[in-house]
């Protein structure tokens, strides 16, 4: 396993880490959940993703329980939790990043996942009604507190960021250091594009997410929609429009022979295509068997025979004007 800076910090990250968005909480159980985290680390896995929202706080619950059924040193794992849409309904416990919610949610989580402090906190969504300023203020503190390590953002437009980062730099606060944004071959532009001008300006690391677009790019959702796949559980039914479009599947079809050529399966060859963006961080991995981690990380050796000439035939098969 290859080790990234996280941006400009000095935290290093596995390049392919494991979330639980997914998951944990409706495909695995505690059970299911410790052999997928014990694979993912014995496979040099250093980071684990999870949020709030995630199973509405059981995802994270599995986690914690898991984390210390294991009992790794807590100096070896890196351990996210994202803050938005909140655990409630109420004027100051969803679709908020007001400083009230923010320092109470930090709270919970924490509980949920039985550690003193997080390593990395994200605000999951940018919040227009609450002063930018205030949320700076708030994840600033919640580091200060040593309630976290490092704060960032999710799915932020650059504007957004770049302007979170002025208020830290004038008010000498804790600065956000990274994104975590959709990447796949299906949806390129904000990473390709729109965030170009901030790694280099800020130092903006990415802890990317859906390298597979929900398992599209696997190419098992060719023939429909298997019983045993997400696309079958009844809450993520609002997966199945992409996973049955025929014109994607078409084109995932295509990158069969690419994949043939290199020797590895398609969703390695997905995985290793955002490895080879260097401003990439860590691409976040998930899954319901060991199979399919073991399957995953194989995707960082895969990455060392994706070459030019490869990238150039996925480029043309998909083309880089996606999303």
């Amino acid at each position: 396993m290859n080790y990234r800076r996280l941006g400009r910090s000095g935290l290093k990250v596995s390049e392919l880490s494991f979330g639980s968005w997914v998951t944990y909480g409706n495909q695995v159980d505690r059970r299911a959940a410790r052999e997928l985290m014990a694979a993912a680390f014995d496979a040099g896995v250093n980071f684990f993703d999870n949020a709030e929202i995630y199973a509405r706080g059981e995802s994270e619950t599995i986690m914690g329980a898991v984390l210390k059924d294991l009992a790794w040193p807590r100096i070896d794992y890196v351990v996210s939790t994202k803050f938005y849409w909140g655990m409630r309904t109420g004027p100051n416990n969803s679709n908020t990043l007001n400083r009230k919610y923010l320092l109470d949610a930090i709270d919970g989580s924490l509980r949920r996942l039985q550690l003193d402090y997080v390593d990395l906190v994200f605000c999951h969504r940018p919040d227009p009604h609450t002063p930018l300023e205030e949320t700076v203020w708030a994840m600033s503190d919640l580091i200060d507190r040593g309630k976290a390590l490092y704060w960032g953002t999710s799915e932020w437009s650059a504007d957004e960021i770049r302007a979170a980062w002025l208020i830290a730099d004038k008010r000498n606060l804790r600065p956000p250091v990274m994104e975590q944004p959709q990447y796949n071959l299906f949806h390129r532009k904000r990473v390709e594009q729109e965030y170009a001008r901030l790694y280099e300006d800020l130092g903006l690391g990415l802890t990317t997410w859906s390298p597979l677009a929900s398992g599209l790019l696997t190419g098992k959702y060719r023939n429909g929609i298997p019983a045993d796949s997400r696309g079958a559980v009844d809450s993520y039914a609002f997966l199945r429009e992409l996973l049955t479009d025929p014109g994607k599947n078409g084109l995932v079809g295509q990158l069969e022979g690419v994949a043939q050529d290199l020797g590895c399966t398609l969703a390695q060859l997905a995985l290793a295509w955002c490895l080879k963006n260097p401003h990439v961080s860590t691409v976040i991995t998930g899954a319901s068997r060991v199979a399919q981690v073991t399957e995953n990380m194989q995707a960082a050796e895969v990455a060392k025979r994706l070459d030019a000439a490869a990238l150039a035939r996925i480029d043309a098969i998909i083309g880089s004007n996606h999303a």
